[in-house]
């Protein structure tokens, strides 16, 4: 108990620290993103990576908590696709060059002896699913990070409740570092979370929540792993809906995602992070419940129901267009004369 606490205080510091030191290293690197006006350096990803890895490998050094194989071999393939985000934010990749290296990792740490096959390679997909849907989630100041710490402390719950110490000390750390980096990544963000940090979020918290959940009755399991990731999966259906109903590629980024809503709603970012935090934590409470007992399975019927409901009230909200440059210049209308000239010459 002693250890977790400061296991989670380390965490949290140096997180914190690290995303402030690599701030300028990776303006100057050009580890960017360049969605917004001014580009947002991307170190607080390995900031969140850097302390929970460390953490988690000291305590598990010097004997006080020893992670075990299964969250040991969770850390490495997380470490492992926490690298593959960071070459996607360096440089331009292919999705299904992300999507096929998360697959390779997730296949590597579903414990299949418990799960079976079949089951097993559901559950790689809902890994890949869930690290993918936390990189879309980084669309706002302040939200994947605010989910990855609600939903990490409800995967660390679950695990503590199976008498799996390492892996809840691993999840702790984790929440603990995100808690960190939002320090920076609060709006007006400083510092932003990243291909790296986003996929290695969602990366351990899915695979955590596989582990915990493998072996017990396949229909509540489903249903426990949906509601600790409930938010992410509405926000993966939102702008599939969206984008197929309008004709727009899947691939293409659009201002079309939960919090991009809920601001045409009147919210600012604070707030829009804030409603879907605690939308987040709605259903993460509903998946612990059910997973230590408390109340029925049929519960997470509750959850896929209100999820449906946001998504399908979100759904008849216009996005707000995107703007013609980066510098939000508009451009200046062409004059009836020079239309004129254009409609000879294009004859």
């Amino acid at each position: 108990m002693l250890y977790g606490i400061l296991a989670a205080s380390s965490a949290l510091l140096l997180a914190a620290v690290l995303a402030a030191v690599l701030r300028v290293p990776a303006l100057r690197l050009g580890i960017v993103d360049r969605r917004w006006r001014r580009p947002l350096p991307l170190s607080g990803g390995v900031a969140v990576v850097a302390a929970t890895c460390l953490v988690a490998a000291v305590g598990d050094r010097q004997g006080v908590t020893p992670l075990g194989p299964e969250a040991a071999r969770l850390l490495v393939a997380g470490a492992a696709v926490a690298l593959l985000g960071l070459v996607a934010d360096v440089l331009r990749v292919k999705a299904r060059f992300l999507v096929g290296g998360t697959a390779v990792a997730a296949a590597c740490v579903v414990p299949y002896e418990d799960t079976g096959v079949l089951a097993g390679i559901l559950a790689v997909g809902w890994i890949v699913f869930v690290a993918l849907g936390f990189k879309a989630l980084d669309h706002c100041d302040g939200l994947a990070g605010t989910v990855g710490v609600v939903t990490a402390f409800g995967a660390g719950a679950c695990a503590a409740a199976e008498v799996m110490d390492g892996l809840a000390v691993l999840l702790s750390a984790l929440a603990a570092a995100l808690t960190g980096f939002l320090m920076h990544n609060w709006h007006p963000a400083r510092v932003g979370l990243g291909a790296s940090g986003a996929l290695f979020t969602g990366f351990l918290l899915a695979s955590a929540a596989v582990t915990t959940r493998a072996g017990q009755e396949l229909g509540s399991g489903a249903g426990v792993l949906f509601a600790l990731t409930a938010l992410v999966a509405a926000d993966v259906v939102l702008v599939v809906l969206a984008r197929r109903l309008s004709g727009r590629s899947l691939l293409r980024p659009a201002p079309d995602h939960l919090a991009h809503r809920l601001r045409r709603l009147g919210l600012t970012p604070q707030g829009a992070c804030v409603v879907l935090g605690v939308a987040a934590f709605g259903g993460v409470l509903v998946g612990v419940l059910v997973h230590l007992g408390w109340i029925p399975a049929s519960g997470v019927l509750w959850v896929g129901g209100c999820a449906l409901v946001l998504v399908l009230g979100l759904l008849r909200i216009k996005p707000r267009a995107k703007p013609a440059a980066r510098s939000g210049v508009v451009p200046r209308p062409a004059s009836p004369q020079v239309t004129t000239q254009l409609r000879v010459r294009n004859g």
